[in-house]
């Protein structure tokens, strides 16, 4: 399964990468909206599925729910953690905006309230 949420230029190098019968998941496009020759589809029998997590959950919210609650639980067990790459006092706000808009964050930039 591939998780595109760059989109551009590197959507095409990914799908000529997939597995046989992968999933390439459209989620977004950063980096421009791909040109995706499909008949490189066809040697590999994969899949190109758009994914708009919004509509999905406006259209049916208890799969989002069930998945939330999973996910929480993981996160209080201690068996997933995100990797915080920055940490901002609210002060400091705007320089973590500007970090985020600079691309240089490698996890999540947290904004703390002391």
């Amino acid at each position: 399964m591939i998780y595109d949420g760059v989109g551009g230029d590197y959507a095409e190098a990914s799908l000529r990468a997939i597995a046989w019968e992968g999933r390439f998941l459209v989620v977004g496009f950063p980096s421009g909206i791909p040109k995706l020759p499909l008949n490189l589809t066809l040697p590999k029998s994969c899949q190109v599925v758009g994914v708009f997590l919004d509509g999905g959950i406006a259209r049916d919210p208890a799969p989002n729910q069930r998945n939330t609650k999973e996910l929480l639980e993981l996160y209080q067990s201690g068996k997933v953690r995100p990797y915080i790459s920055e940490i901002f006092p609210l002060a400091r706000g705007a320089e973590a905006i500007a970090h985020l808009a600079s691309r240089k964050a490698l996890g999540k930039v947290v904004v703390t309230m002391d």
